[in-house]
């Protein structure tokens, strides 16, 4: 296996307007998750966020700590979520065994020393897509099946939004420093995701898409309000949204996609919607 990280600073909202397109993208857009045998982490410095994958098929992918954390092991001041979005496979932490199949989560808490990544079928490997954020204190370590997810329906058919929210790394089912994971699945008929659209300054966010055909993509939404811009991406890429921006999309199928955010509360409703009316 080999890791491989890279570091994405901050943007302002009034230098982010002057960007052109492979600019938004070069910031925004992670486009090399779930390569075989490979670490692979985007260090951003939005609430020193990480995402990241790992998919085992020749062995094990071990979760190194990189050079920015300046740690001797990966979560020795961090947390860590995981979500498999591939075949079945396992997660070892600190010699404690946990299955993950298509859709299950787990929790890994602060403090844990080894994190081991396995897949049970080298021809169909797991892929474990992985956020992280900076943890001041250790949390018990916990599996969230897709069916134990508290779950909210959304949206209508008639407004190609009908959706539902799986919360499943979140305050009432794991108890975590500042780190939120879950999984927005849209109704076949159904494009657009997270509309009406909101900020929230309070935290910022990452967008995983999967579940999307080869030959479609999405259309993901960002930006201030009143100075949108938009990023067109594929199946298995994920975007960084800042506490200032949007983030919204509407894709040319119906798909997937993992929410991750962290910041300065665990409040799921602190958000300032945007009138779709008001969108610019």
């Amino acid at each position: 296996m080999s890791t491989h990280y890279e570091t994405r600073y901050a943007s302002s909202p009034q230098a982010v307007k002057a960007y052109d397109t492979k600019q938004l993208r070069d910031e925004f857009l992670i486009d090399n998750l779930m390569q075989e045998d490979q670490l692979i982490l985007v260090y951003t410095h939005y609430d020193r966020y990480m995402a990241g994958s790992a998919v085992p098929v020749a062995g094990p992918v071990v979760l190194e700590t990189i050079d920015p954390l300046k740690s001797s092991y990966f979560l020795e001041r961090r947390e860590l979520g995981i979500i498999n979005v591939g075949g079945d496979g396992t997660v070892e932490v600190d010699g404690d065994v946990y299955e993950l199949t298509l859709k299950d989560a787990l929790y890994v808490g602060s403090g844990n020393e080894s994190v081991v990544f396995k897949s049970n079928d080298a021809s169909n490997p797991a892929k474990f897509y992985l956020n992280s954020a900076p943890a001041h204190q250790s949390f018990p370590t916990k599996k969230v099946s897709k069916a134990e997810a508290n779950k909210i329906e959304l949206g209508s058919l008639e407004t190609a939004n009908h959706r539902t929210v799986n919360q499943q790394i979140i305050g009432g089912i794991v108890e975590t420093c500042q780190l939120q994971m879950g999984m927005t699945e849209l109704k076949t008929g159904s494009v657009w995701n997270t509309m009406p659209a909101h900020v929230h300054d309070r935290r910022m966010e990452i967008y995983y898409y999967l579940d999307l055909p080869e030959d479609q993509a999405v259309c993901h939404f960002m930006g201030q309000p009143q100075e949108t811009r938009h990023i067109w991406m594929q199946n298995h890429q994920a975007v960084i949204s800042p506490p200032w921006s949007i983030h919204s999309g509407s894709g040319t199928s119906n798909y997937t996609f993992i929410w991750g955010m962290a910041g300065e509360n665990l409040d799921y409703g602190d958000m300032d919607v945007a009138k779709i009316t008001e969108l610019r």
